[in-house]
């Protein structure tokens, strides 16, 4: 779940009691910039269950998701990559995996981890597929770093899409094992699909599903290898059997694909580091990677291009002008604060970006 972070602009050289012919003639202008068009990360005093205290939840204008302001997500731990490369907050890269944007954004996550997680654990044990999870939620976390860099990040659907790749890895290296193989794997590529299909909506980080679907994929091979049955009942046999020929515990073509995908991991997880440390924006080097996370259409869009919006004060007037869409709002204001003008500027994105959500 992707939520866009806010920058403020004020007049280099402000003046705090301008004349006011001045100010008739040269209004004084405040710009409000916002990093991206998503509607729900706008700080609003009203709240959703105010009656829970801290526990309630921001404005469903803000987020509809039942959930906190994307500065609290910030403050606990969110994926922001200026922090990480700029401040070395590394860890931000794992936290952000048990973050999520609000109660439902939680629930839907869980009830995937309880669908597909608890087959897993069952067959291959808690150690196997809690690193499993982990890891891919880092190659997601990793993935997303590159190229959504102006937002945040929270959701743990990284590391979900990683257990759904190490299903399919899994289903390949132990293929002769399996009965009805070719229905399990057109089943499993179908919900892949879905899944990641769902990706293109916005503020969906479909980045963190395909790095932590392509973490698990390999992983799989690593950890989630069968020996063959062959070798299983030639080491229970009882005592005194005669055994017609040795058994190897794994085939060639396992061994083989162990061996690759370890390489991939080391390599691929080394470059994403050094890329990221290094400050590296993907999207320079991909002009249409960016789809992969979101397609526009003409009912959403994609455009994180800034959004400001210009103020102009004459007397008491305070009329504010969005630039993206040219809507204007007009307050009456005696002599205003910073952060009058600012919550006035809030209520127009508000309005502004709430309309684009229901185009």
């Amino acid at each position: 779940m992707i939520h866009p972070a806010v920058d403020v602009e004020t007049p280099a050289h402000p003046h705090p009691h301008p004349p006011a012919a001045a100010a008739a003639q040269s209004p004084v202008a405040h710009r409000e910039t916002r990093r991206s068009k998503k509607w729900f990360y706008l700080h609003s005093a009203s709240c959703v269950a105010g009656f829970l205290g801290r526990l309630s939840f921001q404005s469903l204008k803000e987020n509809p998701l039942l959930g906190p302001s994307s500065s609290t997500l910030e403050k606990m731990g969110a994926l922001d990559v200026s922090k990480v490369v700029d401040r070395h907050q590394g860890w931000r890269l794992i936290t952000c995996i048990w973050l999520h944007a609000g109660v439902l954004h939680l629930l839907a996550n869980m009830l995937g981890l309880v669908i597909i997680g608890i087959r897993l654990e069952q067959e291959f044990g808690f150690v196997r597929i809690g690193l499993l999870y982990l890891i891919s939620g880092l190659g997601g976390s990793l993935l997303s770093a590159l190229f959504i860099q102006s937002n945040i990040s929270v959701g743990a659907s990284g590391a979900l899409f990683g257990l759904l790749g190490g299903m399919l890895s899994e289903l390949i290296t132990n293929w002769t094992m399996y009965a009805n193989k070719v229905a399990a794997l057109l089943t499993l590529v179908v919900i892949i699909v879905i899944n990641l299909a769902v990706g293109i909506l916005p503020h969906v980080d479909n980045f963190a599903h395909i790095g932590g679907f392509l973490s698990g994929f390999l992983l799989g091979f690593v950890f989630l290898i069968r020996p063959q049955f062959g070798w299983v009942s030639q080491k229970y046999a009882p005592r005194g059997s005669i055994s017609t020929s040795t058994q190897h515990k794994f085939k060639i073509y396992q061994c083989i694909l162990w061996i690759i995908s370890l390489i991939l991991l080391i390599v691929g997880f080394t470059v994403a580091l050094v890329m990221l440390l290094r400050g590296v924006d993907a999207n320079e080097h991909c002009s249409w990677c960016h789809y992969l996370s979101c397609v526009p259409t003409s009912r959403w869009s994609c455009n994180s291009q800034p959004v400001s919006c210009l103020s102009d004060q004459i007397g008491d007037q305070l009329t504010l002008t969005c630039s993206s869409n040219s809507k204007t709002r007009t307050y009456t204001l005696t002599n205003p604060t910073t952060a009058q003008i600012r919550g006035a500027m809030f209520s127009v994105l508000l309005i502004m970006n709430s309309q684009n959500c229901m185009n």
